[in-house]
Parts: structure tokens; sequence; C-alpha cells
């Protein structure tokens, strides 16, 4: 069985309303999320606009992964973005 990533990214066009930072409030647009394993086994989700240097923490974040894993929590946030609605970290992505 292959090792459980350590970091998943993609990108996603946020829905209407946007998705909620702790850092700059609502971003809109082009974004890329990243969902990275840390050393506590905890999961930090973080977004950018699509090309950007600067990342920000997705509000909710850091969370324990869910049971499915890494690739199922970034899933989750990827999903809760497109939707918009000032999107944070789902409640589906937590354990």
């Amino acid at each position: 069985m292959p090792d459980e990533p350590r970091r998943c990214i993609g990108t996603v066009v946020a829905g209407p309303g946007g998705a909620m930072t702790d850092e700059v409030g609502v971003i809109t647009g082009d974004l890329t999320l990243a969902t990275a394993l840390q050393p506590d086994g905890r999961a930090a989700v973080r977004i950018q606009y699509t090309g950007a240097e600067e990342w920000y923490t997705l509000t909710g974040s850091p969370i324990p992964v869910a049971p499915g894993g890494l690739e199922v929590l970034h899933a989750a946030a990827v999903q809760a973005v497109r939707e918009g609605g000032e999107a944070v970290v789902p409640e589906s992505g937590r354990r």
C-alpha cells in the first residue's frame, strides 16, 4: 500500500462569496488550495490567489485529518471553496 500523501494541491475558482481566511478575510477568484500534513498529525489548509506568493490560512485550519485521509480532506475543502459563501474548512473534513 502506498504511503499517505503529505501534501495535496489544486486550483479552484471560488464560488459567490469566496473563501474566508484568518489573515485578510474573504478572497475570491482563481485560487490555489494546499492541504499539508503537519508534524503533529493535523492538516494545515492554506489558500492563495493563483500565481501569487502570499499564502493565507483557510479559516478552521489546522484540523485533525479526516478518517478518509488527507486527500478526502483536501477534496472537501476544494468543494467548499468552489461553492463559496465565505467558505471555511468544512465540518465533513473534520474527525
